[in-house]
């Protein structure tokens, strides 16, 4: 088994996680609360009633898990893809194919929603109380919660548990699933496609400037495919705030279609694959990296 990928992926993960989550949170308030009229709104109102501490609500927990998620992610591909190749090719030496590279990418997926299923519903949960960090004198408004519910992400996990049980963590997982399991497919073979076009000749792969843009637009184009189900996989995933309003992921779908018609699917699209690109750029930059980095002082020793 290639552990240094887990270490690469883990390091690679914590790092860009930072870069995109005030982004991150715009984008999960746009596509589960209606009180904003686009994204500079939620910009500003987050602003004026939270201060920049409100971007970075429920940062604490994702940085350490989503490293964890990343680590099981990039693990569970590289090892995919050795296993495929030896499997298919007699050698795991040999360049996989563009299928290799998809199935391992699912089976990534696959593995990687599994962990991130309970860290992104705590961080979503956490990201939508609108209270203010300090006294709030100015205007109500409406929708707003007056008292946060959650007092951080280990109250927030102990309240799930008791109200929603230990399946509540995993609400939402089926539209993970299907967002998760063909996007990763299609994210590796993404960044394995850009990677080639971008290697200088006579070279095996990209430099680092390479990297990163290689990286960067296998995030646009995961982002891309995956919006219209991550927005639904949010909206479940806040069902259990309150009264439950849907029964199931094709529940949720027609239910939004019918209420705000085909722009719902794409709420929070263009601040997607504005934090896709320096995310996943920096993501697949350092992990190439260090990489390479891990594997000589293995060498060495």
């Amino acid at each position: 088994m290639h552990f240094i990928d887990f270490v690469a992926g883990w390091v690679a993960g914590g790092l860009a996680t930072v870069v995109g989550y005030p982004l991150d949170t715009i984008k999960v308030r746009i596509q589960t609360q209606h009180m904003y009229n686009g994204v500079w709104h939620c910009i500003l109102s987050t602003y004026r009633r939270e201060k920049v501490y409100g971007f970075y609500k429920g940062m604490t927990l994702p940085v350490l898990s989503v490293a964890i998620c990343s680590s099981v992610c990039f693990g569970t591909y590289r090892n995919s893809l050795h296993f495929l190749c030896q499997f298919r090719h007699g050698s795991s030496a040999l360049k996989p194919s563009r299928l290799d590279v998809f199935v391992a990418g699912c089976a990534a997926g696959t593995v990687e929603a599994m962990v991130f299923a309970p860290i992104d519903l705590i961080k979503i949960r956490q990201q939508n109380q609108t209270h203010p960090h300090q006294p709030y004198h100015g205007q109500s408004s409406h929708g707003l919660l007056t008292m946060p519910k959650y007092r951080g992400p280990i109250h927030c996990l102990i309240t799930i548990l008791k109200e929603e049980g230990t399946l509540g963590l995993y609400r939402g997982i089926t539209a993970l699933w299907l967002r998760d399991i063909p996007c990763f497919g299609l994210y590796f073979v993404a960044y394995s496609v850009f990677s080639e076009q971008l290697t200088p000749q006579g070279q095996h792969k990209p430099d680092w400037l390479g990297k990163l843009v290689a990286g960067g637009c296998a995030g646009t184009t995961y982002w891309i495919l995956a919006t219209p189900m991550d927005v639904m996989k949010s909206r479940m995933q806040m069902d259990g705030m309150g009264q439950q309003k849907y029964n199931g992921v094709l529940n949720c779908i027609t239910q939004s279609f019918r209420q705000e018609g085909m722009r719902v699917f794409f709420k929070g699209l263009s601040l997607n694959c504005v934090r896709a690109f320096p995310v996943n750029g920096m993501t697949f930059a350092i992990y190439e990296t260090l990489l390479v980095f891990l594997k000589k002082a293995n060498l060495k020793d």
